[in-house]
């Protein structure tokens, strides 16, 4: 395994063996500030949850060069932590996504926080998702599933979740002028943009590609005048947001709302079928199309992690972190915490998952969860198996990334007519 180090004089110290090893992570480095932990790229964007168990059993924060930042781990820290803006901020001038996609309100704390949260509540409140896009979502979801119904055949990311959840985002974003598989793209080219701590400079451009075509349907909105009601373009026109905030916005909002429930339809999917028995606890009626979801958001943790910078010096579990350092709160790792939850690793609806943090924590608590839960637990899913009901895997499944984290691919079949 490739090793990279600080500079002695920020992190020199002495190599020693954790108590709870794995393979090919059986050291660290004590430096003068705490725990350096070094982790193989590739193997965690696979796979991260071997690198976070040890994380959390060991050392519950430390810092990772390859990332360039501290990772809080446990679950307990990263609920309280994130609470604690004053010392852990969202607002990063020099952060990935405000270079790439602007400052929008996810990088924004306090009052500049929640008055831009209270402009776009409009089209995210329970009351919109229930009257206006509840029926939209709907109506997308059959469209789709009238498509490939007579095929026999699928992949469950590409020909189901993907249109359904681009979909529902032209709606909400109220961009009906982008066709859904460009909202697909620009989402992905942005997620992967802001997940590119490695500096890839092929990801940036592409970022910035996607970033442009938002801002080309974005101008031919605003330009055709009142655009619809409840979108987040027309929402925030009314509400009075410079076009910076309004664009970045938009920009987040695509970020998040396309390849988070992408994932967690066609994965959530993939987790009943591959496990017969907690789908079965649907059909005895032990548990909803909402627990479904709910389970798989704690269990694979499509949102795996939240950055935030330092804005006052914090020690926490040995870790001296100081102005201006990097850290990522971990969901992905929280929501697997041996302390917390009663089978952490298992796709179990009947335990508890209440601690989940799928959603973050606090003021940056997700705007849009009303939205997901109604389009994936009570929307994509049981419309799925309603029109499918002999739908079975087909093939390998593979999932992938541990900032967002999804399957690659969904391969699936059912009897047809």
């Amino acid at each position: 395994m490739a090793s990279f180090r600080f500079p002695v004089n920020w992190f020199g110290g002495a190599v020693f063996p954790t108590s709870a090893a794995e393979p090919g992570l059986d050291f660290l480095t004590m430096g003068a500030r705490g725990p350096v932990f070094d982790i193989d790229p590739d193997a965690f964007r696979a796979d991260p949850y071997p690198v976070l168990r040890t994380l959390r059993a060991d050392m519950p924060v430390a810092f990772v060069p390859q990332l360039g930042a501290w990772l809080i781990t446990r679950r307990d820290d990263i609920f309280r932590e994130e609470k604690r803006i004053e010392v852990f901020s969202s607002d990063q001038p020099e952060g990935l996504m405000t270079r790439l996609m602007g400052q929008n309100m996810m990088r924004r704390d306090g009052d500049a926080h929640q008055a831009e949260r209270r402009a776009i509540f409009p089209s995210v409140s329970p009351r919109t998702v229930r009257d206006v896009w509840t029926a939209a979502f709907a109506d997308a979801t059959e469209a789709v599933l009238d498509r490939i119904e007579g095929r026999g055949r699928a992949d469950l990311v590409r020909d189901y979740a993907m249109p359904v959840s681009a979909e529902a985002l032209k709606a909400v974003t109220g961009l009906p002028n982008m066709d859904w598989q460009e909202m697909d793209r620009v989402s992905q080219g942005m997620i992967d943009g802001c997940a590119n701590y490695a500096g890839h400079p092929e990801t940036e451009a592409r970022c910035h590609d996607c970033t442009a075509s938002i801002d080309r349907h974005i101008d031919a909105m605003l330009a055709a005048g009142d655009g619809p009601e409840f979108g987040l373009v027309e929402v925030q026109r009314r509400a009075g947001l410079s076009g910076a905030q309004l664009r970045a916005n938009v920009k987040l909002a695509i970020s998040g709302g396309q390849n988070e429930p992408r994932d967690a339809i066609a994965g959530a999917a993939y987790a009943l079928l591959a496990h017969p028995d907690q789908r079965a606890l649907i059909a005895e009626g032990a548990a909803t199309w909402r627990d479904a979801f709910e389970e798989y958001a704690r269990w694979m943790s499509p949102i795996g992690m939240s950055p935030r910078e330092l804005r006052a010096p914090c020690t926490l579990h040995g870790a001296d972190m100081q102005v201006g350092d990097r850290v990522f709160l971990m969901f992905g790792s929280g929501n697997r915490d041996e302390r917390v939850f009663e089978a952490p690793d298992a796709f179990d609806m009947r335990q508890d998952c209440s601690k989940a943090l799928s959603f973050g924590a606090g003021p940056h608590f997700c705007a849009g969860a009303a939205i997901s839960r109604v389009l994936i637990g009570d929307i994509a899913l049981p419309r799925l198996f309603a029109r499918l009901p002999s739908l079975r895997l087909d093939g390998e499944v593979r999932f992938d990334g541990w900032a967002f984290r999804g399957p690659v691919s969904v391969p699936v079949r059912w009897e047809v007519g």
